[in-house]
C-alpha cells in the first residue's frame, strides 16, 4: 500500500473555494480503481491549514491517479488558493491492521 500524507496553508479569503475544490477532488479520487482512502482535514490549531491523507493499493494505482483529468484540473486551481507550498510525504506500507 502507498500512503500520501501532507499539509498546506491556504489563503483565508479563499477558504470556501478550497473546501469545494478539495471536496470535488476527494469524491472523484475515491471512485478510482485502487484508491482505498482519500481525505482532506482542517487543522484544529489553525483552520487555514489543510491536511491530506490518501491510501492507494499499488504504485500503479497512484501513478494512474496522477494522469487523471481531475488531478490536472485540481493542480491548475490550487496556485491561487494556497498560502504556501504543500508538504507531502509518500510512505510505502508493507502491512496495516486495525488497532
Amino acid at each position: 500500500m502507498i500512503v500520501i500524507a501532507g499539509s498546506v496553508a491556504i489563503k483565508p479569503d479563499r477558504r470556501v473555494e478550497i473546501v469545494q475544490v478539495a471536496r470535488e477532488m476527494a469524491q472523484m479520487s475515491r471512485r478510482e480503481t485502487g484508491c482505498l482512502a482519500y481525505e482532506f482535514y482542517v487543522g484544529i490549531e489553525d483552520p487555514n491549514v489543510f491536511f491530506t491523507f490518501e491510501e492507494w493499493e499499488t504504485e500503479d494505482a497512484l501513478a494512474r491517479h496522477f494522469q487523471t483529468e481531475h488531478m490536472a484540473a485540481f493542480q491548475r486551481r490550487l496556485p491561487g488558493l494556497l498560502a504556501g507550498r504543500p508538504v507531502l510525504k509518500r510512505y510505502a506500507v508493507s502491512s496495516a491492521s486495525a488497532m
